[in-house]
């Protein structure tokens, strides 16, 4: 699996927030980097509301289909059902604990109304976004932090660009290097 730089502050957000939502458009890996890491970093049960059997339960039932879940859930396509946030908000009001539920859904989620005020104080947002170059190269990306150094001398205008005119030759890969002259 690629390591996707979100990852860190996912898990951090796991820690001390109750409901944290994975958000992002579709096809960028949410699904793959949750069960990822129920399976590895954050012990969780994995629920998939693309499930129809429990798709219709959630529908059917929210509070009595998350009353079922013992310990930490994931929750994939949580947009699918969202009279669930107001469920996940009880739940939440009646035993806090960190890292409780970890949700997934298309960027749409957060056009769902009132769900910023049902579970304010009580959920992170993160956005997975496609993968980055940095994270297809498995390389850390250092090019916004290396423009803003005070060591950093950009250009003058008018003259020829190359990457060690804006980034130390030290931090650049030959792979990295390309021909930014005008």
């Amino acid at each position: 699996m690629i390591t996707r730089f979100v990852t860190g502050p996912l898990e951090a957000a796991l820690r001390d927030t109750p409901v944290v939502l994975l958000h992002g458009a579709r096809q960028t890996g949410k699904s793959t980097l949750v069960q990822y890491i129920a399976a590895t970093h954050h012990p969780s049960r994995y629920m998939t509301l693309d499930d129809a059997v429990l798709l219709a339960a959630a529908r059917e039932d929210p509070a009595g289909f998350l009353a079922g879940i013992d310990g930490a859930v994931v929750i994939d396509e949580v947009q699918r059902v969202p009279d669930l946030f107001l469920a996940i908000k009880a739940e939440v009001d009646r035993h806090r604990k960190p890292g409780r539920f970890l949700l997934t859904g298309s960027a749409n989620v957060l056009l769902i109304p009132h769900l910023a005020e049902s579970l304010a104080g009580r959920m992170e947002i993160l956005t997975l976004w496609p993968f980055s170059q940095g994270e297809l190269a498995g390389a850390p990306e250092a090019f916004i932090d290396a423009v803003f150094s005070p060591t950093t001398r950009l250009p003058r205008i008018g003259s020829s660009l190359s990457p060690n005119s804006i980034m130390p030759p030290s931090r650049l890969a030959p792979k990295d290097v390309v021909n930014l002259t005008t």
